[in-house]
């Protein structure tokens, strides 16, 4: 059975006076699933997310989140979606537990939701913490724990483990892939294209405003991988890129039954370099 669509996107345009920002963006995302809106710096991400939240109105199209007109939303969408942007902020005189404790009051959350998040974020032996003492990756975790509060049936993140440390990056990565397994829909803006490979179950590559591919990082990849190639590793530590032909397959074959080959891999490309063949751009081009 397919997941129901929790966002729409129909032809979004955004136009900045003579700057077209967005192209006919076209797609959809449904319960469960993350979608990776990537591109580099100035693409248009972060517009995407102003126009779905109901911060900026588009030129033209239309944007529907849980089944209302982005442009009529009310308190009641609101209540059931996570927002957490470049500016989102923290009460730095106040501890990490009040920061949450307010939200939770607004939202009507019980104070055990409370204490389960912070432990889900790891941020628990620091609920007493004044939020202006935590590190900048503490300081994140706490704005997650804060968009998912009063469980939101849509969560946008926008750059979330941007110039954090890989083990922060690793716990918030766990814990939204959990958030997902519980029917969350999750709309993930990043330039990460290793981030996106392992959290996301489509990606919409964007580039100057227009949607140049979509798809399932395995199927961009494997879409993209015209000089099929393997990197073997031997035995004797030597390492060799063969490509697919009948001479190298014996080669291989060969090697496998004297049991000389370490390991092998695939080389298919990244989509990084999916990115690169579409665009002929580098992302931080």
């Amino acid at each position: 059975m397919e997941e129901k669509i929790l966002l729409e996107l129909s032809h979004i345009s955004k136009r900045y006076r003579t700057e077209l920002a967005l192209k006919d963006i076209t797609m959809a995302l449904h319960e469960g699933e993350i979608l990776g809106f990537l591109g580099p710096s100035g693409a248009g991400k972060t517009t995407t997310i102003k126009i779905i939240t109901g911060q900026l109105k588009p030129t033209g199209g239309e944007a529907k989140l849980l089944g209302t007109d982005a442009e009529n939303m009310d308190a009641s969408i609101y209540e059931k979606i996570g927002v957490v942007s470049d500016n989102s902020g923290i009460y730095e005189k106040m501890t990490v537990w009040q920061n949450l404790s307010v939200f939770a009051q607004i939202w009507n959350v019980k104070k055990e939701r409370i204490e389960e998040v912070l432990k889900q974020v790891e941020l628990w032996e620091h609920r007493k913490k004044l939020a202006g003492k935590l590190s900048k990756g503490q300081a994140q975790r706490l704005i997650l724990a804060r968009s998912v509060l009063h469980k939101p049936r849509v969560l946008f993140l926008d750059e979330p483990t941007s110039g954090l440390d890989p083990s922060t990056a690793v716990a918030i990565h766990k814990m939204l892939l959990d958030l997902k397994k519980e029917g969350m829909a999750i709309f993930l803006t990043t330039h990460n294209m290793e981030e996106a490979t392992k959290l996301c179950d489509k990606v919409a590559l964007l580039y100057q405003g227009t949607i140049v591919e979509f798809g399932s990082p395995q199927e961009l990849c494997l879409k993209y991988n015209r000089d099929k190639r393997y990197q073997v590793l031997l035995n004797n530590h030597k390492e060799v890129i063969l490509e697919q032909n009948p001479e190298n397959v014996n080669k291989i074959s060969d090697w496998m039954k004297k049991n000389e080959i370490q390991c092998i891999h695939s080389c298919e490309p990244t989509l990084e370099t999916v990115f690169l063949q579409v665009t002929g751009k580098t992302l931080n081009a």
